[in-house]
């Protein structure tokens, strides 16, 4: 069997690569609103899965709704370590906001064994406290999409945008779903089972590169 390569700079892979999706999206009959393509198309680049074409949730404006929080210095709380590592925060800072992931800290970790729940809670119980404009990506606890939920609705806190993708098998499609009722929430949220850490961050990257 003869393998044929593409003869591809390094510069150019990233280019090519957008490029394919978006042929092979073509091919499928399937033609992305403007402003989420950005989003969908690097989701599909981070994971090579074609199915956020179909599985991404985007609320009324709410790419629009983010980008403006993000000029007015919003930041990010994530739930994990590997997501804040995945979002330019260089770019970020360049509006002023900031990534924050409280899952590694001793007041979070004595706060979940004293209340006898999970870090995540706790961690999105101590970003509620900030006094600042803020988005949350989440892609591996439901449990912290479940109690940010409960506090949206207690009017604890109110997100610029919620980033719904953990992923997984417990509860993951429940918490997305429960997300899913907010009308006053702007959210972006990957239907089903998948996603992930580096979902939501790339989630977080592609409005990044959406500005200038």
């Amino acid at each position: 069997m003869k393998v044929e390569i593409e003869n591809v700079l390094p510069a150019e892979i990233e280019k090519r690569s957008f490029e394919i999706i978006t042929e092979e999206l073509r091919q499928e009959g399937i033609y992305l609103p403007e402003k989420q393509a950005a989003i969908i198309k690097r989701c599909i680049h981070t994971s090579a899965d074609f199915d956020y074409a179909k599985n991404l949730m985007f609320s009324v404006e709410s790419v629009e709704k983010a980008l403006d929080a993000i000029k007015n210095g919003a930041s990010i709380v994530t739930d994990t370590q590997m997501g804040k590592a995945g979002i330019n925060k260089k770019r970020l800072s360049r509006y002023g906001g900031k990534v924050y992931c409280f899952m590694s800290d001793e007041d979070v970790a004595e706060a979940a064994k004293e209340k006898g729940t999970t870090r995540a809670v706790a961690s999105m119980e101590k970003a509620s406290g900030l006094e600042e404009k803020l988005i949350f990506a989440i892609g591996n606890a439901p449990t912290a999409l479940i109690h940010l939920y409960e506090m949206i609705r207690e009017g604890k806190i109110r997100p610029e945008l919620v980033i719904g993708v953990p992923v997984g098998f417990v509860n993951v499609v429940q918490s997305k779903e429960l997300i899913l009722t907010l009308e006053d929430t702007p959210y972006i949220v990957a239907r089903g089972r998948k996603g992930g850490s580096n979902i939501a961050a790339c989630i977080c990257n592609a409005l990044l590169y959406m500005l200038p």
